[in-house]
């Protein structure tokens, strides 16, 4: 069979280089995928984006399945449009996607629904943001409503960063229509968690749990950027709090959804926050696999995943039972310089060695270029996922690798599963 993989990141490799692993697998299109795509024999790049095109290339090539990696096409309606025209289609349709698409729907959601998450207020009017800044006092966080790629969010410290983050976003219109309405949320304290399920309408299926990275230096300092890393499993999730997640917050949002007429399906990512007590509520919801939690989850995936997403599109996601690597991986990305801000584009990217069994080069902003050499095409440029007993052997797996490469301006961490260290 053929399958489908739409986006261009490292979450998409990640999920096509697990596909082609498939014996059912006669070839993986990656639309429009990267330099990392386009050198693996067993993957194809397809220069498509528009949603309609990738539809009549579905239909024209006869793929069985479609799997939608960002929230972009999602957000626009991709699953509807398919599923419109009888193609198989894993992902939430554009109306289960608010979730994701926007802040304000999903609090509201969860306030509705009796989901655990920090108390909030939706602003359109900068005045009235401010004011509210100044009742509340910091540290305090503030989001852009619609979607920023991940930047969106400001958890200001102190009263000059949220009023500087409220200007940011309202006066100054940085994130055009997505923030022209904000969120303004408490801040929670605690260690945070990736919870991502998958979900085929009624029943839910939980992933191996996983830690981000969102800063962009060790020690957690410097700003906010998509994610410099990630590791798997997350070892603050044990047994009895995955089984109240489940209970407290990953059910209650698919029964939610479906009571409200919405019914999901789709990969479901809960970002959660732990706090001291082991209490865990709900920072944001995506409607899609995280991006690096992805790489890390992938390579611990002893499953056949093609398998696997045939049941998610079938409505039999009770009938499977998901093997893992016990191993630790430590998921490492090295961006461009400038990155997050303004990342710096066509620097060649030397020195990735071959793939093994301990460790894989994911691909993310690489693209070739017109003399076939890989070069940067965007701010998170690779993850280098190592796997290992420990997570400290999977961190020496991973940045032996990651020494090895080599272009211009490449900023990474070098603490990538510290707090997995400290459990």
């Amino acid at each position: 069979m053929k399958i489908l993989v739409v986006g261009s990141g490292g979450r998409e490799h990640a999920l096509a280089w697990k596909l082609a692993q498939s014996d059912k697998v006669q070839m993986v299109y990656v639309a429009p995928g990267n330099g990392g795509t386009a050198r693996d024999v067993r993957l194809q790049n397809v220069a498509i984006t528009e949603l309609d095109a990738l539809a009549d290339f579905v239909e024209k090539e006869h793929i069985a399945l479609t799997v939608v990696g960002p929230e972009v096409p999602l957000a626009a309606g991709i699953v509807n449009l398919f599923r419109a025209r009888g193609l198989k289609i894993f992902g939430p349709t554009r109306e289960a996607a608010q979730l994701e698409s926007s802040k304000d729907f999903a609090k509201a959601f969860m306030q509705r629904h009796g989901i655990p998450t920090a108390k909030y207020q939706t602003f359109t009017e900068a005045a009235a943001a401010h004011a509210y800044v100044d009742a509340n006092g910091a540290p305090i966080v503030i989001k852009a409503d619609g979607l920023a790629a991940g930047k969106g969010v400001v958890v200001a410290m102190t009263l000059e960063e949220a009023h500087a983050a409220v200007d940011h976003m309202l006066a100054d219109n940085k994130f055009g229509d997505a923030g022209a309405r904000i969120v303004i949320e408490e801040f929670l304290a605690g260690e945070e968690a990736s919870f991502i399920v998958m979900v085929d309408g009624k029943h839910v299926l939980p992933l191996a749990t996983s830690q981000d990275h969102k800063r962009l230096q060790d020690q957690d300092q410097g700003p906010n950027t998509g994610g410099m890393g990630a590791y798997s499993p997350a070892p603050i999730i044990t047994p009895s709090l995955h089984a109240r997640v489940m209970r407290e917050i990953i059910n209650p949002t698919v029964q939610g959804m479906a009571k409200d007429g919405i019914v999901f399906t789709g990969f479901l990512y809960a970002g959660l926050m732990i706090d001291a007590q082991g209490n865990p509520r709900t920072l944001e919801f995506n409607c899609r696999m995280g991006d690096p939690e992805t790489q890390p989850i992938m390579s611990r995936l002893k499953s056949d995943l093609v398998t696997v997403m045939e049941h998610a599109v079938n409505g039999t996601l009770d009938q499977v039972e998901l093997d893992w690597d016990r191993r630790t991986a430590v998921g490492v990305v090295m961006a461009a310089a400038g990155y997050p801000d303004d990342p710096k584009k066509g620097d060649r990217i030397d020195g990735i060695p071959a793939d093994t069994p301990e460790c894989v080069s994911f691909h993310a902003g690489t693209k070739i270029d017109a003399n076939g050499a890989l070069v940067t095409s965007g701010g998170r440029v690779l993850c280098v996922v190592g796997l290992g007993d420990s997570v400290r052997m999977a961190q020496k797996q991973a940045y032996e690798t990651v020494d090895k490469i080599h272009f211009d301006g490449m900023q990474f961490r070098r603490d990538i599963g510290w707090r997995g260290l400290k459990h």
